[in-house]
Parts: structure tokens; C-alpha cells; sequence
């Protein structure tokens, strides 16, 4: 069995390119074929019932009003309020259809069960669930010594978007509807100061694809995988637990500016809505996935050369357990500095209470 294991590791890999070579032409075509079809069956969201957690900001935000656009009816949820009011009535001016604001907590099953019922209560039905909730860092991992925030996290990137599914799910199998996740490049493309946020998008991916399989066509799943876009994170934005939003003044090696929020949203809903499996901003990420699973080193070497290493500047002290102002000589932060890693669409560990708008 080893001879024969050794024998395939050297004829498979290259067989396979050549046969993807030569089929390239014939899979060009097919899937063109194919995104036509979807492109003229595009599924009509008007008057449909679309869940959106994470609302409150960033491309939560923005698929509320490409669904606005679209004439949908809407039920944001987020753990600002007072930020779901403004949103909402952007959506209303937009074109939405009727808006629901729900304040839950998306880590915890039992608020999920609430807003997802509350929904059923109100519309009768639930078309299209989207998980954006998401929360990345800038820290190296040996950095941190208060690793409360390793479990914040992982609940946050993973679980806050695994219990929606879980509860919407046998409405949404009722409607034939579609289940669409935000989730992100680096599940498989390894960037330094991303570790958890990278391991808790991969195990994501993953979930969702075995779903797929799981649901047989039942319910259409939508991975959206995204590089630097010019979200809340990116600017750096984030938020302490009572939900005032501080400015994070970042010292960053490479100023990241990213693609706009608007048209990764606007791809999101655009795909959902063909029913496409995934959708991908920019798509020529693509290339280094080839190289990871062909030419690992020439990919490892590349981001030595072109990443910051270790012994650049911290771009991040929340969560290492170390003064925010440490190693600058002035705050970084306007206001009191966070104890506990919370960012932007995202959930805090304490509920609010209960608070719906329905308009």
C-alpha cells in the first residue's frame, strides 16, 4: 500500500493538471452557460422575507440596502439599536418593502430562536438568511496573554453565524430559500495576525460546504469570500461592549484602503439571488490557492518578502493584555481602552433587552 501511495503522489498531481488543461476550454464554457441560465432565472426578492445579522455596519449594512433596492422585506439584526433605527430607515427610503429591527445576541441559540421566531410570528416565512457577523484582529498570537478573547472569537466568527442556520433552517427547507455567509480569503490564504480569525473562517467554509451536500438543493448555500475591502475593520472601527464605537488609531506597516463595501454587497446579493455557490471579490485571489496546493514554498516565500515579519511594528495591543499607549507615547484609542475584544457587527457577551421595531 506505501509503494502504492508513493506512486500516485508522483502520477496524480500532474495527470490531473493536464487534464484540467485540456478540459479548461470545456469548463469555460459550460459555466458560462450556466451563469447565463442563472443570470436571466435570477430568483425576484420582492415581497420576500430576508434575515441579516450583523446589520448595524459594514457589509451587514450594505446587502440591507441591495435588498432594499430590490424591494425586500427586511429583519436587521445587530446588537446597536440605535445604529438599526438609522439602517432601517435608509432601507425604508431605499425601497424595502416593510423593516424589522431585532437588538439579539447571535452567539446565543436561545436569542437566535427569539428573532427567528419573532419573524415567523410577523411574516409567515423566511426567504433568505444572511450571516455577516465577523470579527477579525491584527495580533500575533504570542502575543496575547488574556486569552479570553481566543473563545470570543471563534464563538463570534463560527458559532454566531452556525445557530442562525441551525434555527432558520426548516423554514427556510418550507420555502426553498437560501442561506448566504460572509466569510473570507483567509480561511485558506495564511496572513500573519490573523490566526483565529483565519482558523474560525476555515472551519466555517467548511461547515458550509458539507451543508450544502447535507440540504441536496433544498435550501441554496452562498459562501462569499472576500480580500481587504473597505469595511468598519479595515478603517478601523470598533466597539466596546456598551456599544460606543471608538476610533482606532492604527500605526499599520501597509495602510490597507481595500475594494468598496458597496460593490462586494451588491456581488453578494447580485450571486445569491442567481443562486451561484460562491461569490468571490476579487476573484484573482484565486491564483494563490493553485500555488498553495502546488508550490507551498514559492507562496511562503513570496509573503516573507512582501508581508511585515514579526519584528515589524504591532499594528494591535487589544487582547495581549499590555497598555494600549505601550511603545507610542499617546493613547491610541479616543475614550477608555476595551478589556474585552468586541468589534463591529458582532455580538457582546451580555443581551440587551429585548427591543423590536417593526415599521
Amino acid at each position: 500500500m506505501d509503494l502504492f501511495n508513493s506512486v500516485l503522489n508522483w502520477v496524480v498531481p500532474p495527470a490531473s493538471l493536464v487534464m484540467v488543461a485540456f478540459a479548461w476550454p470545456a469548463l469555460t464554457f459550460v459555466t458560462g452557460c450556466e451563469w447565463l441560465y442563472n443570470l436571466f432565472n435570477s430568483e425576484i426578492v420582492e415581497d420576500k422575507v430576508v434575515i441579516i445579522t450583523g446589520a448595524s455596519s459594514g457589509i451587514g449594512e450594505q446587502i440591507a440596502y441591495e435588498y432594499a433596492k430590490r424591494r425586500a422585506n427586511l429583519v436587521l439584526v445587530a446588537r446597536r439599536q440605535n445604529r438599526l433605527r438609522v439602517i432601517s430607515e435608509n432601507a425604508r427610503r431605499m425601497g424595502a418593502k416593510h423593516v424589522m429591527i431585532v437588538a439579539a445576541d447571535v452567539v446565543k441559540e436561545e436569542e437566535c430562536r427569539r428573532f427567528i421566531s419573532e419573524t415567523i410570528s410577523f411574516y409567515g416565512r423566511v426567504d433568505h438568511l444572511v450571516n455577516t457577523v465577523s470579527l477579525g484582529h491584527t495580533f500575533y498570537f504570542e502575543e496575547v496573554t488574556d486569552t479570553s478573547v481566543f473563545p470570543q472569537l471563534l464563538d463570534i466568527n463560527f458559532w454566531g453565524n452556525v445557530y442562525p442556520t441551525y434555527v432558520a433552517l426548516p423554514y427556510l427547507r418550507q420555502t426553498n430559500g437560501k442561506i448566504i455567509v460572509n466569510a473570507s480569503v483567509e480561511s485558506w490564504l495564511p496572513l500573519p495576525r490573523m490566526s483565529l480569525y483565519a482558523a474560525a473562517k476555515a472551519a466555517l467554509v467548511n461547515f458550509y460546504e458539507t451543508l450544502r451536500l447535507e440540504v441536496n438543493h433544498e435550501v441554496g448555500i452562498t459562501i462569499a469570500t472576500h480580500g481587504w475591502i473597505g469595511s468598519e475593520m479595515t478603517r478601523g472601527k470598533f466597539m466596546l461592549e456598551e456599544g460606543a464605537e471608538m476610533q482606532w488609531k492604527e500605526e499599520r506597516e501597509v495602510h490597507v484602503t481595500g475594494g468598496p463595501v458597496e460593490d462586494f454587497a451588491r456581488l453578494i446579493v447580485a450571486g445569491a439571488c442567481r443562486g451561484d455557490s460562491y461569490v468571490k471579490y476579487p476573484s484573482w485571489y484565486d491564483i494563490f490557492l493553485l500555488y498553495r496546493v502546488f508550490a507551498p514554498k514559492v507562496l511562503n516565500w513570496t509573503f516573507r518578502l512582501v508581508l511585515p515579519t514579526h519584528g515589524g511594528r504591532r499594528t494591535s495591543l487589544v487582547g495581549t493584555g499590555r497598555p494600549i499607549s505601550e511603545g507610542y507615547g499617546r493613547p491610541l484609542l479616543e475614550g477608555t481602552p476595551p478589556r474585552r475584544l468586541i468589534g463591529p457587527n458582532t455580538v457582546s457577551q451580555q443581551s440587551p433587552p429585548r427591543q423590536i421595531k417593526m415599521e
